[in-house]
């Protein structure tokens, strides 16, 4: 029979797990919580993927230090494959010593008893619990038939802790995206249908006002910002949605499409970098990158007088670059322009706002370059 201290354990182990609602932290406590429940040295878990390999392996008893040292995660070789193959709990008084056992990476440190048990939801195999070195590697410690109860048990509630914060997150994002489509209808059908209308009735008033050259210029001018705000608020529903449809390359090239229709501007594309720039990006960022190449080419549009341009993204290492060039008449960016002018106030913010930085390179008749690098996540080490 199990002691009442080894039922006190389970029973706080299982207490903490259930009231944790995130996933990386219900998984990292799941594996704090079992190494301490049957005093191992060493516990990992293993989530498995959809190809029945580890996609995650999350560990106690390690530092990151001693983590780097090893290199990859495994993948599900070996004792662990077995493992997950099978689907059944493996006791093992000495790893080195069973057929399945590949052994160890270097800088690996030394493990061997081992306690492998499955984690289910509904039945089905999402990972397995691994605990190694019984009370700390003492010679001749191994787990017991009791441990191996304690934590198959535990396991029960692992899965269903783990089910819940995947449930939790799976509400968490339909709330946003369900709150992301109501602002996008009320932007398309009220604010932007509103400021179209405005912008319809200046139009008619560049006519009744031609005698006056000033006032003309004005309306123009007014008519600018609200077609620059329109194409802002149209991005801003993009970026509400929870992907680009098609990856950021298509949406730039349907951008680039819309605004220089009936244009006499001609511009190349090189959007050889883009996938990457999306995918090591967070998750907004995309979007981001979309509003400010959809700013720089309405400046090109609208301003620039060029014949040809060029718009592409390409990335090196940790950084990803975005240019955007014409040969139009260019400017100096050193004086202050005119309201409603090329928006570079708004496009330092955006590129800011990505932790990136924006370059201006411009002289008069000389065409322009805006050229913003962005910081990229490292990218995932190879298993």
């Amino acid at each position: 029979m199990r002691s009442d201290d080894a039922l006190y354990a389970l029973d706080r182990a299982t207490r903490a797990i259930a009231g944790e609602l995130d996933v990386d932290r219900v998984l990292q406590l799941i594996v704090d919580s079992v190494r301490e429940l049957v005093g191992a040295r060493y516990a990992a878990l293993g989530i498995v993927g959809p190809d029945v390999s580890i996609e995650r392996f999350i560990t106690s008893g390690i530092t990151a230090e001693e983590r780097a040292l090893i290199g990859p995660p495994p993948r599900g070789h070996g004792l662990l494959g077995t493992i997950i193959r099978d689907g059944v709990t493996l006791r093992i008084p000495d790893i080195s010593r069973h057929p399945d056992s590949y052994g160890f990476p270097p800088h690996h440190p030394p493990m061997r008893s081992l306690l492998g048990v499955p984690v289910l939801i509904g039945g089905v195999p999402v990972g397995n619990l691994y605990l190694t070195e019984k009370d700390g590697g003492a010679p001749g410690a191994e787990f017991s038939p009791e441990d191996q109860e304690l934590v198959e048990m535990f396991a029960v509630h692992a899965g269903i802790a783990i089910q819940n914060a995947e449930l939790h997150f799976e509400v968490q994002k339909l709330a946003i995206v369900d709150e992301r489509l109501r602002i996008s209808r009320d932007l398309h059908d009220g604010i932007i249908q509103s400021i179209y209308a405005v912008s319809l009735s200046l139009e008619d008033m560049s006519e009744t006002i031609a005698a006056d050259p000033a006032a003309v210029a004005r309306v123009d001018r007014a008519i600018d910002r609200l077609h620059t705000t329109i194409g802002d608020i149209r991005t801003m529903i993009v970026g509400l949605g929870s992907e680009i449809d098609g990856g950021l390359a298509g949406a730039i090239e349907e951008m680039v499409v819309e605004l220089l229709s009936g244009s006499p501007v001609e511009m190349a594309l090189d959007l050889s970098g883009a996938a990457v720039l999306e995918r090591r990006l967070h998750p907004e960022g995309a979007h981001e990158v979309l509003q400010i190449a959809r700013e720089a080419v309405s400046n090109v549009a609208r301003h620039s007088g060029a014949q040809r341009a060029w718009l592409s993204i390409g990335v090196l290492g940790d950084e990803a670059v975005l240019r955007i060039e014409d040969d139009g008449v260019g400017f100096d960016p050193r004086q202050r322009l005119g309201t409603g002018h090329f928006g570079l106030a708004n496009l330092r913010d955006r590129a800011a706002g990505l932790a990136g930085t924006l370059a201006i390179e411009s002289e008069p008749a000389l065409g322009t370059r805006i050229i913003v690098r962005l910081p990229l996540a490292p990218s995932e080490s190879p298993s």
